[in-house]
């Protein structure tokens, strides 16, 4: 199969930067990664408690043998009673695909027209190896098959040309970066003859499946959200508020009386809410940012707003990107020394390979996170159950997800979920209560 050219970050536009990278490149050379070497994901995934294989068929609507004698393992863990398979699916003539793993014919009863498929949508800057702590634990669920996908562009899917619309209208710039996710979903559950599924989105993975549920409603069974980003509108000042050095106030919306009883709220009354708005504007007058603060912070936006994204700082960093990498990944004290060296090794050659679809997200979001066309105004419509779980610690307000809730609920099913001890990356933080609560929508439906 013929595979897309690569395409490389440039900083700005014209000759005179293409030059100025190509003479910097000369004394400080970016990092590169090679498409084709699989194991450092598989090193990953073998942590997982899987044991993947090649494809045993070339169709990959198609699930693989049941004993899978004609596959060829690839990688495995000690304890592994789980197969699993890694796919690439064309999804058009230009030799784009989607890097999927698939896990099929797994606790399957008598009952086989029963089954139903899960899909797993990563976050931005990540990859469908980010849920290894996830999948085995999923795959117990009877009569499930369970997908994740690299979103298009990402990951170890192909990396076609993104071509930003930035000089057209702020909504012709969303729409086109929209339409280039949620479109390569559609087509690719087409070529995986997927009828209906249940559509799990993590952070920006998150976003993109509750458009792709707005528009192909009759393919989504149930919609599950983990800490989406996009929900709730900007506040009025917050990007003046960013270039003066401050970050985003945060505006909460009191808890609703009908959400479910699934988790716990602390009640925020209006008096709370104007106290921790007082304690912050106390806060950030005593802690007034310096002048370089403001700068750095300036150009930061500036450079989001030309598209300009965090990964092009990774390869950038050239003999350096690496332990940018070690640095975020070795944050996560959640992970064993082992569990850390291999998703740090993972989501460093996802980064440095050449860039694509990553760049969309200055065309989706505004600095700071909050959407260009934020879903707390098109949610409302949506007809399917959606279910929402964020971290009890999580950077992305849970109230957001509340405020859809009070917009549906009464109309479809609803849900939230706040997971204990976990913050955005809950999957990773407390998978034992993130794989219990997902599980338990699953069995909802089966």
């Amino acid at each position: 199969m013929a595979k897309p050219e690569p395409v490389f970050p440039v900083w700005g536009s014209g000759s005179s930067s293409q030059g100025a990278l190509s003479l910097f490149g000369r004394f400080w050379p970016r990092a590169a990664a090679t498409k084709d070497d699989h194991q450092i994901e598989l090193a990953l995934l073998a942590d997982s408690g899987l044991k993947v294989v090649s494809p045993s068929t070339s169709d990959p609507s198609q699930p693989p043998l049941t004993n899978h004698e004609s596959a060829t393992t690839l990688a495995t863990s000690a304890s592994s009673d789980v197969v699993a398979e890694l796919l690439d699916v064309d999804i058009d003539s230009e030799g784009n695909y989607i890097h999927t793993l698939a896990i099929r014919n797994n606790k399957q009863t008598s009952n086989a027209k029963a089954r139903h498929s899960l899909v797993i949508t990563h976050g931005y800057f990540t990859g469908l190896g980010f849920f290894f702590r996830n999948y085995h634990e999923l795959s117990q669920v009877p009569d499930w098959d369970i997908y994740s996908i690299d979103w298009l562009g990402m990951g170890r899917s192909s990396r076609p040309k993104y071509v930003s619309k930035r000089g057209e209208s702020e909504d012709a710039r969303v729409a086109h970066a929209e339409s280039f996710f949620v479109e390569s979903l559609e087509e690719w559950r087409e070529r995986m003859g997927i009828e209906r599924m249940t559509l799990c989105g993590h952070s920006f993975g998150g976003y993109m499946s509750a458009l792709y549920a707005l528009k192909y409603p009759e393919r989504v069974e149930k919609l599950v959200l983990v800490s989406p980003i996009g929900i709730p509108e900007a506040p009025p000042d917050f990007e003046d508020r960013l270039r003066q050095g401050h970050g985003p106030a945060r505006r909460r919306i009191p808890p609703s009386s009908s959400c479910t009883p699934e988790y716990e709220s602390a009640e925020i009354t209006d008096a709370a809410v104007k106290a921790e708005e007082a304690s912050e504007a106390a806060a950030n007058k005593l802690n007034e940012p310096s002048r370089a603060r403001r700068l750095m912070i300036g150009m930061a936006m500036n450079l989001w707003e030309r598209n300009f994204a965090p990964q092009w700082v990774v390869r950038t960093a050239g003999p350096l990107s690496r332990r940018l990498i070690d640095w975020y990944i070795g944050r996560f004290e959640w992970l064993s020394e082992t569990q850390r060296t291999a998703l740090s090794a993972y989501a460093h050659q996802i980064s440095v390979l050449p860039g694509s679809s990553e760049s969309a997200l200055g065309d989706i979001l505004r600095p700071g996170a909050f959407a260009r066309r934020p879903l707390i105004d098109r949610l409302g419509s949506i007809t399917v159950p959606t279910v929402f779980m964020y971290g009890a610690n999580d950077w992305v307000d849970f109230t957001g997800g509340e405020q859809v809730i009070r917009r549906i609920a009464g109309r479809v099913s609803t849900n939230l979920y706040r997971i204990s001890q976990a913050g955005h990356n809950l999957h990773l933080e407390n998978p034992a209560e993130f794989n219990n609560a997902l599980a338990a929508e699953m069995r909802a439906i089966s």
